[in-house]
């Protein structure tokens, strides 16, 4: 019993140790963050950047000369005659990082970190923006939905300013900080909407009220929004989110937003058009989803499939092969042999990043073995570094594989995994793309694994992109996203009354398709 109580008093001697560390980590990353970087600091950061960009970044040049971005990054230098802070530094780099034209690339934002105290009281309130849907519009934010009523704020209202300041100078200031694949025209859009409330919260803190100024059918109104506490209710609800059943396995259940990022169902009472929303390929649970819907379909004898992946941002290079194995007539290699800069590249990849004092410990054992396998996963050809990918060897098409007729659903918002896939589709004719051109680019990216760099004075991280990866098609070198077979553009109005042009352009297709049979 002695032995037994010393045990757990050295247990909690190391659990208050650990938690003293994390607080006087958070207390010195904040402090860092308020404090001013000389000029002579900030031009070495510029150049660490650079320099870790040449070394790493297999295709650095693709939209821009190395003149113009040297020449860029030379005059941001200059530009440096008094001392900034982490955050007012991050605003006058990335928007040179994204200049490069690369999608995947930007540094992360250096922010204010929360206690673990601050984050349960965080927890315990609703959010304030982000209980709004937006829409943007050129240098235009507007509110499309409100779900729980605030203020009685309608859709379809503008908001013109955030406590004072004009929401088109947030606008743009923050349209410089991000870039699509190459000259994409679509993409910044739809990403805008999403990260403009991160931005603004960086700059501005987690406040508990502000002032908007609206502006909905010519009337303005002014509103004052509160960051509410959540009730017993909503925390209950919340509890409820977060439990995986099965089903919410699958289908890849989202708590955040009390939705999934898979869903399948026919759309007719035959079961002759199946439908199916992808809004993330995470991988998680993938390959039974797509083995059960895809069962379902053969069992039904479907003839029409939609795949909607519209605001898609990507994710699993296994999982859109898996995918692409269910429609494909025959066997198919999906990607080109992945470039790296080095065969020393897999090994940048920060092995022990975010790894607590347990998993530290076991990728120590495990480090040896992680050395041998990326080492050994590189080659060499014609003088150029690929990484062996299963994506770029031959796959047999599934046994329930659909031989229908395919539509893809596709906007700006459809980006890097879910670019590959389809401008893979519309390459080998298997599917009538529809929508608008995506986010990501026709020709592939730079993503794959990355090398999170720190700059060394003002600590900002840069995660570096370490793999080109490319569809297996043959490039049209239009620097762009997939143009759409069909264009078709939504418009704020259609977001507002739930209507679907796209979708519904399909469905008229089907039908007439139906009564030529």
């Amino acid at each position: 019993m002695k032995k037994i109580q010393n045990t757990l008093k050295n247990y909690s001697i190391i659990l208050a140790a650990l938690v003293m560390s994390s607080c006087a980590s958070t207390r010195r990353h904040n402090e860092q963050r308020a404090t001013c970087i000389p000029p002579e600091k900030l031009k070495e950061d510029v150049d660490y950047a650079y320099s870790k960009l040449q070394k790493m970044h297999p295709q650095l040049y693709w939209y821009i000369s190395k003149k113009e971005l040297d020449h860029k990054f030379d005059s941001l230098k200059q530009t440096f005659d008094e001392p900034l802070t982490p955050l007012q530094f991050y605003f006058k780099l990335q928007p040179v990082i994204a200049d490069i034209r690369e999608g995947h690339l930007a540094l992360r934002v250096p922010r204010k970190k929360f206690t673990k105290r601050e984050i349960k009281k965080l927890e315990h309130k609703k959010g304030m923006f982000s209980r709004f849907e937006y829409y943007v519009q050129g240098n235009h934010l507007f509110i499309v939905e409100n779900k729980d009523s605030i203020e009685g704020i309608q859709p379809g209202t503008e908001v013109l300013s955030i406590n004072g300041i004009p929401v088109a100078e947030y606008m743009k200031k923050y349209r410089e900080l991000i870039s699509s694949d190459g000259y994409n025209m679509t993409f910044q859009s739809y990403f805008l909407k999403d990260v403009f409330f991160n931005f603004y919260t960086a700059e501005n803190g987690f406040a508990d009220r502000a002032s908007i100024e609206t502006l909905y059918k010519g009337k303005k109104h002014t509103y004052i929004l509160h960051r509410e506490n959540k009730t017993e209710t909503d925390l209950e609800k919340d509890k409820e989110q977060e439990k995986r059943t099965p089903e919410r396995k699958v289908n890849d259940y989202v708590a955040f937003s009390n939705s999934y990022n898979r869903n399948f169902k026919f759309l007719d009472q035959d079961s002759t058009t199946a439908y199916m929303k992808i809004k993330s390929f995470s991988r998680d649970h993938s390959e039974q989803f797509y083995k059960e819907a895809f069962a379902k379909i053969k069992n039904a004898k479907t003839k029409y499939l939609i795949i909607d992946v519209r605001n898609n941002y990507g994710g699993s290079l296994q999982e859109i092969n898996n995918l692409y194995s269910y429609l494909a007539p025959e066997p198919f290699v999906l990607i080109k042999p992945s470039q790296l800069t080095s065969r020393l590249s897999p090994l940048r990849t920060n092995y022990f990043r975010k790894s607590s004092a347990f998993q530290y410990a076991f990728k120590s054992l495990a480090y040896p073995t992680y050395v041998f396998s990326q080492t050994f996963s590189t080659y060499k050809k014609d003088g150029k570094v690929y990484y062996k990918m299963k994506a770029d060897k031959p796959t047999q098409p599934n046994k329930d594989a659909f031989h229908g007729k395919v539509f893809v659903l596709i906007n700006g918002g459809s980006f890097s995994a879910s670019s590959i896939i389809t401008a893979k589709l519309q390459y080998d004719k298997r599917a009538i793309l529809v929508g608008e051109e995506t986010g990501g680019a026709n020709d592939g990216t730079v993503a794959g694994f990355y090398s999170y760099q720190k700059l060394p004075n003002s600590k900002i991280n840069l995660p570096i992109g370490l793999l080109l990866v490319q569809p297996n098609i043959d490039f049209m070198n239009t620097r762009r996203g997939v143009i759409p077979d069909v264009t078709i553009p939504d418009s704020m109005q259609d977001v507002i009354d739930k209507k679907d042009p796209q979708l519904e352009w399909v469905k008229n297709e089907i039908a007439k398709d139906k009564k030529h049979q």
